[in-house]
């Protein structure tokens, strides 16, 4: 089913979502309260669940007990509930674990804030509290504190709980934002992609009951935290790339500058050209990582994934393919000089032996600004080819810069 098609099927105001994967011991208590709380409120709406293929009679009881179930056959947290909120005929979602964890007789919170104009309304355990069991110390003390402060830190989000289960949003917006992660990340590129795209985002105290299952949970702890992380990471390359790569290649630049006329002492300890070369290698390592901070932002505008950067776009128009090929040229041919003035100064001993620590600081710049230069013409090259497709015709796209961050 395609997006547009699911957006017009929308016949009521409120979809109650959870996601399903052999739930036979906790579903029919989350579905009666859920069906409980729209009779109750006098809510239009309906209760889906998106079964992930259950194997333990969830389907059947999830029917029994009036619910609509939707059968998703790509496996994953995220993926399940992509196919559910495709499948909702409500103008608006509220979606929680099926584990019973979560009191879905108690939504009135959620739905007034969206009736408000929110797009996205997060739950906050820790607002609401957490009772005892049910959350392990570990996701409680660090896990998410740390993905949350990272998150709010990266992108400048309101959300005080990034992985909260229990969250309510407008239909359309979310398919807007066209979510592709099929595992637990989903919480998170749910959250980021609504900031970058400037949704008006709300949040609601929520509690969180112990797990009612007595058979393990499918999070794991270090794997999907990890998974997490490295969302947050590649999601904003800025953190990633540009803020290390700048600090690195500064670091080398100065470290260079300082030892380059002469060795140096600090402490006791001597510092001359073995420091001095890898206080070189620094720079251009840390010029590739800014490249490649370029290269993500490109790639990222052009597959529409954030919005547009004014002062990006502007930048990339004055620095071309053929400026970088020029730039480039430039810096090598610094190189090739430097490097024939040590092979002159060779010469004039006849080629016999010298002193490294005179000879090395012509050699170790001559390589290194060398190699700044090769990386300045393939990294044109490169982005230019990023670009390609943004720009050809006919494809329904526009080349426009990016801040993924």
């Amino acid at each position: 089913m395609s997006i547009q098609t699911a957006i017009q099927t929308a016949e009521c105001e409120l979809t109650i979502l959870m996601p399903c994967l052999n739930e036979a011991e906790t579903l029919e208590r989350c579905i009666v309260k859920a069906r409980g709380y729209l009779e109750r409120s006098g809510v239009d709406g309906e209760v889906v669940i998106a079964d992930n293929g259950s194997t333990d009679g969830s389907q059947e009881i999830a029917r029994r007990c009036g619910a609509r179930v939707v059968d998703i056959p790509l496996k994953g947290y995220g993926a399940a509930l992509q196919g559910g909120i495709r499948a909702a005929r409500g103008r608006y979602v509220i979606m929680g674990d099926s584990d019973d964890s979560y009191d879905f007789s108690a939504l009135d919170d959620f739905v007034a804030r969206l009736r408000e104009g929110n797009d996205l309304v997060m739950g906050n355990r820790f607002l609401g509290g957490i009772r005892d069991g049910a959350m392990p110390p570990l996701h409680r003390y660090l896990g998410n504190p740390v993905l949350t402060t990272i998150g709010r830190a990266f992108f400048r989000s309101p959300c005080g709980d990034f992985h909260c289960g229990l969250r309510g949003f407008s239909r359309d917006a979310v398919l807007g934002l066209d979510l592709q992660a099929p595992g637990m990340e989903f919480a998170s590129e749910m959250v980021v992609k609504a900031t970058i795209h400037k949704l008006r985002i709300a949040e609601v105290p929520t509690t969180l009951s112990p797990d009612g299952r007595t058979r393990p949970p499918h999070l794991r702890s270090w794997r999907d935290g990890w998974r997490h992380l490295r969302f947050l990471c590649l999601f904003s390359p800025r953190y990633l790339f540009l803020y290390p790569g700048a600090v690195v290649f500064m670091l080398g630049l100065l470290m260079s500058a300082w030892l380059l006329p002469q060795g140096r002492t600090v402490g006791g300890i001597g510092l001359d050209i073995h420091t001095l070369f890898y206080a070189a290698l620094a720079m251009p390592l840390g010029f590739q990582m800014a490249l490649f901070w370029v290269f993500a932002k490109t790639y990222g505008a052009r597959e529409g994934i954030v919005p547009p950067d004014p002062w990006f776009q502007s930048i990339k128009g004055i620095v071309t393919l053929e400026v970088g090929l020029i730039l480039g040229l430039i810096l090598m041919g610094i190189g090739v000089a430097l490097g024939v003035f040590a092979l002159s100064a060779w010469g004039q001993t006849r080629f016999g032996a010298l002193t490294p620590a005179d000879t090395m600081r012509l050699v170790i710049p001559s390589g290194i600004i060398f190699l700044l230069g090769m990386q300045v013409m393939t990294g044109a090259f490169f982005l230019n080819i990023l670009e390609i497709r943004g720009t050809r015709s006919g494809d329904g796209r526009t080349e426009q810069a990016s801040r993924p961050d």
